[in-house]
């Protein structure tokens, strides 16, 4: 039998995987330049308020984590023919229920770590500033993680890339930067 569709070896094929992340990861590696030039412009900020200081790194960094475990959940209801992107879809909302909940209760704590980190750093932020800033941009950054997800997974999926591949670096990436940009949004209307 000679069928011109790719067999399942040729899609995971190294030579593939290569082809496809060395021009992503490229562009990817380019936007996270933007995010630190925006990261650098808040020095001064960052250094009055040791508390945001901390909460820079975690911020982003759960952000990413939640973005990547909610792609790989996308991706393997795709394979598995669950996914269907309906608002009606109990699986999908279960999903960002999921982030949302996870979202709520991480940052809640990361909040309240990072102001004692920040006091016990000689900071003058209240606790709930501190609170307030990492709870409103956490959940900004949760329907972010949602709608990128949901996104990269159609996106991935529809142009024949592997949502295997693609997703998860696009994802913590874009949450990478935008968790920057909303952070400090936040924080200039708190603060």
């Amino acid at each position: 039998m000679t069928d011109s569709a790719p067999s399942a070896v040729d899609e995971w094929s190294i030579r593939r995987i290569v082809r496809t992340m060395i021009p992503l990861l490229a562009a990817l590696s380019v936007l996270q330049l933007v995010s630190g030039t925006v990261l650098e412009t808040y020095e001064a900020v960052l250094l009055r308020y040791p508390a945001l200081l901390v909460l820079v790194p975690v911020q982003i960094g759960t952000a990413g984590n939640l973005a990547a475990i909610t792609c790989s959940r996308l991706t393997t209801q795709l394979y598995l023919g669950t996914y269907e992107l309906s608002p009606s879809n109990p699986a999908l909302r279960a999903n960002a229920g999921a982030v949302f909940g996870l979202a709520a209760t991480v940052f809640g704590a990361v909040g309240i770590a990072a102001w004692g980190i920040g006091l016990a750093l000689g900071g003058s932020l209240a606790l709930g500033r501190v609170l307030l800033i990492s709870l409103v941009s956490g959940l900004c950054l949760a329907v972010l993680v949602v709608v990128a997800s949901v996104a990269a997974v159609e996106v991935s999926y529809r142009v024949g890339l592997n949502p295997d591949d693609t997703t998860i670096p696009v994802v913590t990436n874009l949450c990478d930067i935008a968790g920057v940009l909303i952070l400090f949004a936040v924080v200039s209307v708190v603060v």
